[in-house]
């Protein structure tokens, strides 16, 4: 029995974001793929190259609904990459992921001709308005309890109070904790090599960086229930401890 091959890089769970468009169907749904076909015929690619979302928000769908308007959509070479406003015990094989937690966004011009909608344009700055920067942290004054999850993929988040077992917390930056973290932490969730997990007492679940984890059998004694420093060192998560 040979082990493992270590000339291959570790296995890697990175966090993306992808801007995808939402297809809201109206009732009566006969009527409403009517008037999808009459977009299709104007603007040809305009569906057919981009990822969608099937929102079924507020229709009275059972599964075989469902299956049905999912047919008829892939007729159209209309590709759906997840549904939501639906709960997942309604799906089953053969459909889309259910989704939550969309953030929304502006409305989709639909193009004449064929044209490709343009992208949203950027407002220049000017000497009198300043752009708004984006929030880069997070900071939570409360512990964060068991089955909560945090997702913060904008920058750092820091929890002054602990963070229990069965929690999780995902930043794009780094994470502080200044009691004890019990749950699970991810750093580092979209692609940030540079992030760190500090905590004042560490007893993790699972700890990553840049799609790079370990379990807590994986991190071992030495270090548990001490403060610590956890970052990147090439493709190896490295513990040290703070005192």
């Amino acid at each position: 029995m040979t082990g493992p091959d270590t000339s291959r890089p570790p296995i890697r769970f990175r966090g993306r974001s992808f801007l995808a468009m939402v297809l809201a169907p109206v009732p009566p749904i006969a009527q409403w793929l009517e008037e999808l076909d009459a977009l299709k015929q104007r603007a040809p690619a305009f569906l057919t190259v981009r990822a969608l979302i099937l929102d079924v928000t507020g229709l009275s769908f059972d599964r075989s609904d469902l299956a049905n308007l999912c047919a008829e959509l892939a007729k159209r070479s209309i590709t759906i990459l997840g549904i939501e406003g639906i709960g997942p015990t309604a799906l089953g094989p053969g459909f889309p992921p259910p989704l939550t937690g969309g953030k929304a966004a502006d409305d989709v011009t639909v193009p004449e001709g064929g044209a490709a909608a343009p992208a949203p344009a950027e407002p220049m700055p000017t000497a009198s308005a300043k752009p708004l920067a984006r929030a880069r942290s997070l900071v939570l004054d409360q512990p964060v309890r068991s089955g909560q999850v945090v997702q913060h993929l904008d920058g750092d988040v820091t929890v002054m109070g602990s963070v229990a077992s069965g929690s999780e917390i995902i930043a794009g930056g780094s994470i502080h904790v200044y009691g004890a973290l019990r749950g699970r932490a991810i750093a580092g969730a979209v692609g940030d090599a540079n992030a760190r997990i500090v905590a004042r007492r560490f007893e993790p679940e699972l700890i990553a960086i840049d799609g790079l984890y370990k379990t807590a059998d994986d991190l071992g004694p030495k270090l548990w229930g001490q403060a610590v420093h956890a970052r990147l060192d090439d493709d190896a998560i490295v513990v040290t401890s703070l005192d």
